[in-house]
């Protein structure tokens, strides 16, 4: 139980008894954090202003890049080990088993344990510290050419990644005011998206140009410079000036739109809608990598194309999906979040049905529109999913980072259908994830539909027509001493409203 982080949960009577020493956001700010920060304890961030938020969602924004890179090298770099080594087909898809199965493992373990234990900061210098060691551990595997070395690599790298994951996205999430929290996480992924296009052009046409295909002293240093800076990045995390969000600020926050959204703090086991969240992520996330491990053989079949062109396709189809992510952010400013979820999911099931009876070009084209639609499902499943949680908000994040493991799971079965008809056919297995995952927006938008447009309408975050950030204790002390001071009354219930 303590390895899990139930411990480190406070209670919702502890949050609304910190009466004597309630922080306002610009001491979140000031307060530098670097020891651990007690998950049970306010700081102020719950009421952080787009201002205040921008510097530490930038830093944070990068992180998302990073990860983006190192997910666009992995299949490069996978193939460069396949053709150095010899690894067959079936031997190659447990190199994603090993990526994607440490997530599985790290999240709702001991990396969602880190970020309850001592916070952000230090979740993030972990992941990037763990992530970099699984970087060095490319050399000799490299050096000694073994498949269960780079297959361990592959994993650690995986927990360094998932640790990152289990805290960027959450931190995203709630820096800042809650009602833009889909529109911040979906902005900064935007730029995951971008690192994945990036990195197999630069692979081609930088770090491998000129090699021959047995040759893995490029991918050595590769991983050698990765390594390097991720642990430069680690210091500058480390003296970074980040605030801290504790589940107590998520809960205080939760307390005070209440008004709005009817939130009642319940235990995690009824917290259906993350459940139905985490399930609806595990497939998914298995559905969008098994169209992309398979996009350049879809390719190859369908358009009769050589494997160099189909690898083209591929990257204007990365470059759709990153285009989606930025059109995806900028509708969230004018639509509901989960009414852009239901539209951009109703589109991957559309165009994943019809690539399984279009050929040639049009093929193709069918699967490329599907990345395009799958850009935003993944941080608008996130933030949708933790809606509401409160003081149980890290941990259901860590939940849904596990559901991440998918990805292990359906590549390996669409390969397996792809072997016993076509990958045309093979295409029923993400459309049956995607199914699964459709059911989630619909759900969302009947069942939940008020609790979400409640968060949507909250002003924490913001400020008033006196310059007064709304939320903030301090400023709402302010603002009530004002009201009394004028009016000579004392200030009512809905002078406190969010």
């Amino acid at each position: 139980m303590v390895l899990f982080g139930k411990r480190e949960e406070p209670k919702l009577s502890e949050v609304l008894g910190q009466d004597i020493r309630r922080p306002s956001n610009v001491e979140a700010m000031s307060n530098q954090h670097r020891k651990s920060v007690s998950n049970r304890g306010l700081t102020g961030a719950s009421a952080l202003t787009v201002r205040q938020s921008i510097f530490p969602i930038t830093l944070v924004t990068i992180l998302f890049f990073l990860w983006g890179f190192a997910y666009g090298l992995l299949d490069v770099l996978n193939a460069k080990f396949q053709n150095s080594l010899g690894i067959t087909a079936a031997k190659a898809g447990g190199l994603q088993g090993a990526y994607f199965g440490a997530y599985l493992v790290g999240p709702p373990t001991w990396a969602g344990w880190v970020v309850r234990k001592f916070g952000y900061r230090w979740a993030f210098i972990t992941g990037l510290i763990v992530y970099g060691i699984g970087a060095l551990m490319f050399w000799p595997s490299a050096v000694y050419r073994s498949f269960a070395g780079f297959c361990g690599s592959l994993f650690i790298v995986g927990s360094g990644l998932s640790t990152l994951e289990t805290s960027a996205n959450p931190f995203i999430a709630t820096c800042g005011p809650p009602r833009l929290s889909e529109f911040r996480l979906e902005l900064s992924q935007s730029f995951q998206a971008v690192g994945s296009v990036v990195a197999p052009l630069l692979a081609s046409r930088v770090f491998f140009k000129d090699t021959h295909d047995t040759d893995l002293s490029n991918v050595q240093w590769t991983y050698l410079g990765i390594a390097a800076f991720v642990f430069l990045l680690a210091v500058v995390f480390y003296f970074a000036p980040l605030p801290e969000v504790t589940d107590a600020d998520m809960a205080l926050q939760a307390e005070q739109s209440s008004g709005l959204t009817g939130y009642v703090d319940k235990p995690l086991k009824k917290q259906y809608k993350l459940f139905f969240g985490v399930a609806a992520q595990f497939c998914y996330v298995g559905g969008q990598v098994a169209v992309a491990s398979q996009f350049i053989m879809y390719s190859v079949e369908s358009a009769r194309l050589s494997h160099a062109a189909a690898s083209d396709r591929y990257a204007l189809a990365q470059g759709l999906f990153a285009i989606g992510r930025f059109a995806a952010a900028g509708l969230m400013m004018l639509m509901k979040p989960r009414w852009v979820l239901l539209v951009f999911m109703t589109g991957v099931m559309i165009f994943i049905a019809a690539s399984m009876g279009v050929n040639g070009e049009g093929g193709v084209a069918t699967l490329s529109l599907v990345l395009f639609f799958e850009s935003c499902v993944f941080p608008t499943i996130f933030t949708l999913s933790i809606r509401g949680l409160g003081r149980h908000t890290k941990r259901g994040s860590s939940w849904i980072v596990a559901s991440i493991s998918g990805g292990a799971l359906f590549p390996a079965l669409t390969g397996l259908a792809a072997d016993h008809m076509d990958y045309h056919k093979a295409m029923c297995v993400p459309l049956i994830g995607f199914f699964v995952a459709f059911a989630f927006p619909i759900y969302l938008n009947t069942v939940c539909a008020a609790e979400l447009d409640g968060f949507r309408e909250s002003k924490i975050g913001y400020t008033d027509e006196d310059g007064l950030a709304i939320g903030d204790i301090k400023q709402e002390e302010r603002r009530a001493s004002v009201i009394h001071e004028e009016k000579g009354v004392m200030p009512t219930e809905k002078e406190f409203s969010y």
